[in-house]
């Protein structure tokens, strides 16, 4: 099989190149990122690149795209901007990544009748709290730029799945943890400056509820639907872990014999979503895929690799990692 991963040097771009690799060999991945925020290509120096090729372009490139659309089984869409906070303070970017971006890929699925599987995200379906956990069906109601520019891309790809016929299948999945995770995202973060006696920020009272996987979780359920998902269809993927930032923050301080008074609480951050929850069954039951990875085990893991990776996260530890400040917003 021959694959294009649009946003494969990303976190979870990067565990999915990695992990297909190493069970199939012998199939062949075009890589796509621009290498921006988020990517990194250290997230891939040790694969093996015999049946790999990299291409440093952005996905709104329709000519890159098209080139290498033209040519393979199926494209994978991991490329998008993904980082709350900076959606509110600049959204264009978001909206052009996130839209456009997938505008582009669409045309050339749809040029070349491709496969296009589009990784989405569970913030679209927007705040859960006080209610159970949204389905496949759950109305949309994204609460931030981020959030409405992935709903946006969603819908684009329905309806390029219903007006063209083009052949789609998007995932929604809760939030993922482990290595090679950009150091802004929450649990870096905490490890990072746990690592080096820095205040570790929570937003509000620290309550907010998210799900969990790690990320070779969530890799593992995009494999069983490049293999067995049905086209025109939508999947929900978590592993049903559902703790509270604060909890997440006490768990790593725990894990590197720290103690809780590094946490710091700081102003909340304009439309926070208090939880997260989505339900699973349809990706369980259709498909039979499961998370395999304990929460607990695997965080103790994600610990002891940026422990031992300094070396990959220095240079990306920027000021707002290492000094971030109390949310401000400026009008």
């Amino acid at each position: 099989m021959k694959l294009l991963i649009c946003g494969g040097m990303g976190f979870i771009g990067s565990t999915f190149i990695r992990n297909h690799q190493k069970k199939n060999p012998n199939d062949q991945i075009i890589n796509i990122d621009s290498l921006t925020t988020g990517s990194n290509k250290k997230n891939l120096e040790e694969l093996d690149k015999t049946n790999y090729q990299f291409i440093q372009d952005d996905i709104k490139n329709f000519q890159t795209v098209e080139k290498f659309a033209s040519d393979v089984d199926i494209i994978v869409n991991f490329a998008a901007e993904t980082h709350v906070d900076r959606s509110i303070s600049n959204p264009k970017q978001f909206l052009e990544t996130n839209i456009l971006g997938t505008h582009s890929l669409l045309e050339s699925a749809k040029k070349h009748e491709k496969l296009f599987i589009h990784i989405s995200t569970d913030e679209l379906y927007g705040d859960a709290e006080n209610q159970g956990s949204f389905t496949e069906k759950s109305i949309l109601n994204p609460s931030n730029p981020y959030s409405a520019t992935k709903a946006a891309a969603d819908h684009l790809v329905g309806a390029f799945a219903k007006t063209y016929g083009t052949k789609c299948i998007i995932t929604r999945c809760t939030n993922n943890f482990g290595p090679y995770q950009f150091p802004e995202k929450l649990i870096p973060k905490t490890i990072i400056r746990a690592q080096k006696d820095l205040k570790v920020p929570l937003y509000g009272d620290g309550n907010q509820i998210r799900s969990w996987i790690y990320a070779l979780d969530h890799v593992e359920a995009i494999e069983s639907l490049i293999t067995n998902g049905q086209h025109g269809q939508i999947y929900n993927i978590t592993a049903w872990n559902e703790i509270s930032n604060k909890t997440i923050v006490e768990k790593i301080l725990s894990i590197m014999g720290k103690s809780n008074d590094l946490i710091e609480y700081v102003g909340d951050r304009p439309g926070h979503d208090k939880r997260y929850s989505i339900d699973s069954s349809k990706i369980q039951n259709e498909l039979g895929w499961k998370p395999q990875f304990d929460f607990n085990d695997a965080l103790k893991e994600t610990v002891s690799w940026y422990i031992e990776n300094n070396a990959w996260w220095e240079p990306l530890a920027d000021e707002k990692t290492l000094h971030p400040q109390p949310w401000t917003l400026k009008w």
